[in-house]
């Protein structure tokens, strides 16, 4: 790949950080499950269907809203953590926090966080909105105004070396490894080859994978952290009685979790693995590919990637 496809590759949304997203998202965040499931408090999920639809003009219609959050009431430094990175990833263009009243998340601090980045945000507090109607509308009218405003920013020049690419799992079958896992492999390459930085995460799905990645580890330190990271995930699996070989992937046509594993790490490519990203992290080394440690599960690994990539989690 020549430098000037690299160079114009893309177009992004600058931020004032000066990163750049490949999206423009709205995101509304709740704080506690009451704001996304109780028969007093949908109002979450109601903005994100309602607000898809609720600009029907060319300049808004493309710009999503993601409903994200934390279901819990009490202190926890980790959801507040994840929320933070995500709510300023670079794909990111506004946030609204939808609080009960009750929960124990700092709803100020990560509007102030937001702001700080030079995101719109705002606290919308069902406890003191006069219920669940009136924040609805409340949150209705910001959004609309967040969309057109993000609507009016211009799109800037954004080259490859800029991205930070990350995967997640796919649902695996007996077709993956021959197929959509070596095209990863081929796009992950790719993309190292022209600056880019890619990180492949679930470490239980790697399982038996580990002295493999160990030789392809940039200095011999961090192939011994690799091994302990992947051994760490196999311990886990077998105190907990399980692994990560599902009865899905039985189904689709794999039939040993070595098969699974040597199929999942098919995606990382042939590239130097240069360091290990925990999650919620936003360190990026340059040029590079990176193991993350992280959940097996699709849904439960799609919120560290998200927070760790900072650019595009396929």
């Amino acid at each position: 790949m020549n430098s000037t496809s690299n160079t114009s590759a893309l177009q992004g949304y600058l931020r004032a950080d000066g990163k750049k997203g490949i999206r423009n998202v709205v995101a509304v965040a709740y704080l506690i499950v009451n704001a996304r499931i109780t028969s007093r408090a949908r109002s979450a999920r109601i903005f994100v269907l309602r607000s898809m639809t609720s600009i029907p003009t060319r300049a808004t219609k493309n710009l999503p809203v993601h409903l994200i959050g934390f279901p819990g009431c009490y202190p926890n430094s980790y959801a507040e953590k994840m929320l933070e990175r995500i709510c300023t990833h670079p794909n990111v263009g506004a946030v609204l926090f939808v609080s009960f009243g009750c929960e124990s998340m700092n709803k100020h601090y990560l509007a102030d966080v937001v702001r700080a980045s030079g995101r719109p945000a705002a606290v919308l507090t069902i406890q003191e909105k006069g219920g669940t109607r009136s924040t609805i509308q409340h949150g209705l009218d910001w959004v609309r105004e967040a969309r057109a405003t993000l609507a009016a920013r211009a799109k800037a020049p954004m080259s490859l070396d800029e991205l930070i690419v990350g995967t997640i799992c796919g649902g695996s079958d007996g077709t993956s490894g021959i197929t959509a896992n070596p095209a990863v492999e081929r796009a992950f390459d790719t993309f190292i080859g022209a600056g880019a930085s890619c990180i492949f995460e679930e470490t239980g799905e790697l399982v038996g994978c580990e002295f493999h990645m160990q030789r392809r580890a940039a200095r011999p330190e961090l192939g011994d952290a690799i091994v302990e990271c992947v051994q760490k995930a196999a311990r886990y699996y077998t105190t907990m009685g399980h692994g990560s070989f599902s009865v899905g992937n039985a189904d689709g046509g794999l039939t040993t979790q070595e098969e699974k594993s040597l199929g999942a790490y098919s995606k990382s490519g042939a590239s130097p693995i240069v360091g290990i990203i925990k999650r919620a992290t936003c360190r990026r080394p340059a040029a590079s590919i990176c193991p993350m440690s992280s959940p097996t599960a699709s849904r439960a690994s799609a919120f560290p990637i998200s927070a760790t990539t900072r650019r595009l989690a396929n």
